[in-house]
């Protein structure tokens, strides 16, 4: 088990998918050494097929698959689950391709090629924030508007609708809250909620923030709740008080 630095070891079971075979051993070898399970998936179809058989604790998924593409596959799974983590591992470099990922669901995109050292540190950051969840015992509630958002289930409620969060939207929602009306930076939310170094572009926060925008901004164009501090993040100002 090659674990650096005394950190300890995080049981969980990872779905490879990935149809480069002599990637996914390579994957699939260095993972396992790191104390992970792993099931790989050559395609789509074969993805689901493990999906609805088995139970995982993290996706890493390619997007130019057969049968079922990673867009596709990526909704496929937050239509059954917010909570599963995912990281999209690809070719396709094009911003379009990274915001389309994000918005289909997926936690975390990184683009090939890659080093080795970043993607284990991006899927073990990923599990302990499943891990920090799954560890929540009482519901954790805040009232944004006409929301109420329970922070233990990752679900927000007003009269008209229901809001499923992934991790990571709950997760940034949570940190500006607990900040609120403070300025927090990019850089910040990256190191604090990412728990990635700041030298990875900050768009990908704003990608997050959009989503909460149109979630719970009565007007996402004209924000009330989550204000832009141009050239530095944002601040959250709400007369809500936590319950």
């Amino acid at each position: 088990m090659s674990l650096r630095n005394g950190e300890e070891a995080l049981e969980a079971h990872i779905l490879l998918v990935e149809d480069e075979e002599s990637l996914a051993l390579g994957l699939e070898y260095n993972l396992t050494e790191e104390g992970y399970s792993v099931t790989w998936a050559k395609d789509g179809k074969e993805a689901v097929h493990h999906l609805e058989s088995s139970e995982f604790d993290l996706v890493i998924l390619d997007i130019m698959i057969p049968y079922i593409d990673g867009f596709e596959l990526a909704r496929k799974i937050r239509d059954k689950s917010q909570q599963l983590p995912i990281l999209i591992l690809t070719a396709r470099k094009g911003v379009r391709d990274r915001v389309r990922g994000l918005r289909e669901g997926a936690d975390d995109y990184l683009t090939k090629p890659f080093e080795l050292e970043e993607l284990l540190l991006r899927v073990r950051r990923m599990l302990l924030r499943k891990q920090w969840y799954q560890d929540i015992r009482q519901p954790k509630f805040y009232h944004l508007g006409e929301f109420e958002i329970n922070f233990s289930d990752l679900t927000a409620r007003s009269p008209q609708k229901e809001i499923h969060l992934t991790i990571r939207e709950a997760m940034v929602l949570q940190y500006l809250i607990k900040h609120r009306g403070q300025i927090v930076s990019r850089e910040e939310l990256l190191e604090k909620v990412w728990h990635m170094d700041t030298a990875v572009e900050t768009r990908t926060v704003d990608n997050f923030v959009v989503r909460l925008r149109k979630y719970f901004e009565p007007d996402p164009a004209h924000p009330v709740y989550i204000k832009s501090v141009r050239g530095v993040g944002y601040i959250f100002n709400d007369k809500s008080l936590a319950q």
